[in-house]
């Protein structure tokens, strides 16, 4: 039976999975399903930048400033004490 494989045209990631795959002592398939498997799950739970925008003007009903708010609460660092 014939084995699924991935074909990768960055020689960056070639050398980088290469690298990985012997300091960890795991094949490259591993090391490229782990970090795809990484990748996903940090993606998974992010919303779109222009979504968040259009889900919160419509919840608000007004446009809101968000630099204005930002800009209320914002507080200067006393600095480090010497």
């Amino acid at each position: 039976m014939v084995t699924p494989q991935l074909s990768v045209r960055s020689s960056k990631a070639r050398d980088l999975a290469h690298k990985l795959a012997r300091r960890e002592n795991r094949t490259i398939a591993d090391i490229v399903e782990r970090a795809l498997e990484t990748y996903e799950a940090r993606e998974a739970g992010r919303e779109p930048a222009a979504k968040f925008y259009s889900r919160l003007s419509s919840h608000s009903g007004t446009d809101i400033d968000l630099e204005s708010i930002i800009d209320e609460n914002r507080r200067a660092h006393k600095g480090v004490e010497l």
